[in-house]
């Protein structure tokens, strides 16, 4: 990743640049996290521990979404699909615009960034162990490279459809669309053998996931790899295991003991 130069922990003062985020246009977001394990390599893991919950709001409240039970096998559509660049944003554990507020001891390990609010809250109990970026230069650069990501993403084409509910199906590398998508039970995530293989997978309003469920990688799938764009919210539900990089134009929720391997930028 781009290198960006750390300036200690703590709150960084630096100068925001309207229009440069997914606040712009109207957004408003926020973040808040809970405990996030040690990166591998340039992914990162985020178990949130029970008691602890991890809120990343941007703009308005969670909308519902519809899941319907289905049990089917998805395929990928087109050439192998490049991943999505996330510039300096990569090194982001919780990457927010308004406000990251934590609930419980929750430990994040990976940068903590916010801009151009400044409302930090929930640290402590909540644990940083890399940088805290706080309305600094930058945390203005990672939110500009997540719009750049966040567009990216949102760009992808062509996509295969996908009904609401995901849980009890199979996806193979790809670029999948769904108009509100949700996960109840377990979604598996098939790289076929490649390592490198990537699944970009779009939703055009929320991402809910429903209590114990689970993004379950297998055949060398890597979490680094996997990109989840949300057009509006995105909530784990409680104990949910999850993977993959959410760029969420409005929130991104974790609830009681969800975990996340990977990175929630809104």
């Amino acid at each position: 990743p781009p290198q960006r130069r750390k300036t200690g922990r703590g709150k960084h003062q630096g100068t925001p640049r309207p229009g440069s985020s997914p606040a712009d246009e109207g957004r408003n977001p926020s973040a808040s996290s809970r405990e996030v394990a040690r990166p591998g390599k340039r992914c990162l893991r985020l178990p949130v521990k029970a008691r602890s919950q991890k809120r990343t709001a941007v703009m308005a409240g969670l909308l519902a979404a519809v899941r319907i039970a289905a049990l089917i096998s998805a395929s990928p559509v087109g050439a192998a699909d490049p991943p999505i660049g996330l510039g300096t944003a990569n090194s982001y554990a919780v990457l927010a615009g308004s406000t990251a507020t934590n609930t419980g001891p929750s430990v994040i390990n990976g940068d903590l960034g916010l801009s151009p609010g400044s409302a930090v809250t929930g640290f402590p109990p909540g644990l940083v162990n890399d940088f805290q970026h706080i309305e600094d230069v930058e945390a203005l650069q990672a939110k500009i490279d997540l719009v750049t990501a966040y567009d990216d993403a949102a760009g992808r084409t062509p996509a295969t459809s996908v009904a609401t509910e995901l849980g009890g199906t199979t996806l193979l590398p790809g670029v999948y669309t769904g108009a509100t998508l949700g996960i109840t039970g377990t979604l598996t995530l098939d790289a076929g053998g490649d390592a490198a293989a990537v699944f970009i997978i779009k939703t055009d309003s929320t991402l809910i996931t429903a209590t114990d469920s689970a993004v379950n990688l297998i055949n060398g799938a890597n979490p680094c790899n996997v990109f989840w764009q949300v057009s509006s919210s995105a909530t784990l539900g409680t104990r949910t295991a999850f993977q993959g990089t959410i760029l969420a134009f409005t929130s991104i929720s974790a609830d009681m003991g969800a975990t996340v391997e990977g990175r929630l930028l809104a």
